[in-house]
């Protein structure tokens, strides 16, 4: 029995080495303009398959209560878990270095372009679209939560108290993330407790 786990995660897609981490991010960073979290679920779950999407929810859920950009964090989480300490440089690596080059060749152009309209109206629609690509995301991996532990209902009825205290009551994003996070946490170790 214990060899059954082990021969299904061998099977399982892999980086194939600490390369094709290093592209593998550097190419999802590129494509993650104005948020990549749609990027990196489509590319990382359904893509490449190095992840289920149980495990994409919970390995986003600590990036996002580490400090630091989230896909970093996960970046160096993923390639942690393939490759150890290599692995998790390889991937932040590829997640920061072409990007960084692109940022500061874009901060060039954008001081010499910033006071025209159509630059402003273009970035307002960068954002429309980027708050639709989290949107479509959160949409795709709410069925994943029905193997929660806390259940499907429960865990809608935090994601509706969250929303409502950041985008209505407008609490701070640390209150918000200790108390409710630290209540769901206590919630679902009582229910894993034996």
């Amino acid at each position: 029995m214990n060899s059954e786990p082990t021969a299904q995660s061998e099977e399982r897609p892999r980086p194939q080495s600490l390369t094709d981490l290093f592209v593998s991010f550097t190419l999802l960073a590129l494509q993650g303009f104005g948020g990549v979290l749609a990027v990196v679920q489509r590319e990382l779950v359904e893509k490449k398959r190095w992840m289920t999407r149980e495990e994409f929810i919970e390995d986003w859920a600590v990036a996002q209560v580490m400090p630091g950009p989230n896909v970093v964090n996960l970046s160096l989480m993923v390639g942690g878990r393939y490759f150890g300490l290599k692995g998790a440089m390889a991937a932040l690596a590829g997640m920061l270095t072409v990007p960084l080059l692109l940022v500061l060749i874009l901060a060039l152009v954008y001081a010499q372009v910033a006071s025209h309209p159509g630059v402003a109206g273009a970035l307002r629609g960068m954002a429309a679209v980027a708050a639709g690509l989290i949107a479509a995301t959160g949409l795709k991996l709410f069925g994943a939560l029905q193997k929660n532990v806390l259940g499907l209902r429960l865990c809608a009825a935090i994601g509706v108290v969250v929303f409502c205290a950041i985008a209505l009551l407008r609490l701070p994003l640390a209150y918000v993330l200790i108390g409710l996070g630290g209540m769901s946490c206590v919630l679902a170790f009582r229910r894993l407790k034996p």
